[in-house]
């Protein structure tokens, strides 16, 4: 048995199939069956994109295209430092990365691909 999806406007699970369409018992919203497959694909293939909109990938090389202050510390990343072998991860700081500095988690519209 397939269970339906939360409700997109209320978030509650009180959904149930009804025709080509999902209704919320709750709130009364409904949207197309369609439209939550095509959620729940696009939430497995995450593209991350650079600040140029070039789609990164595990092991590019990127450069910082503007100072970054780190939090909790008086260390500041300057422009231009060049970042190897970059490891994209799940979440609000979309790449993993190790500098000289240390490591640090940063997120991609700060980043530029080489």
């Amino acid at each position: 048995m397939t269970t339906a999806p939360a409700c997109p406007q209320c978030t509650m699970e009180n959904t149930y199939p009804d025709g080509e369409n999902y209704v919320c018992a709750d709130c009364g919203h409904e949207w197309p069956m369609a439209a939550a497959a095509l959620d729940a694909d696009d939430s497995d293939d995450a593209v991350v994109r650079d600040s140029n909109g070039n789609v990164l990938a595990d092991g590019d090389a990127v450069v910082l295209i503007k100072d970054l202050k780190v939090k909790g510390s008086s260390t500041t990343l300057k422009m231009g430092t060049k970042v190897k072998s970059i490891r994209l991860v799940g979440g609000d700081h979309e790449v993993d990365c190790k500098m000289d500095a240390g490591s640090f988690m940063l997120k991609a519209c700060f980043l530029k691909k080489v």
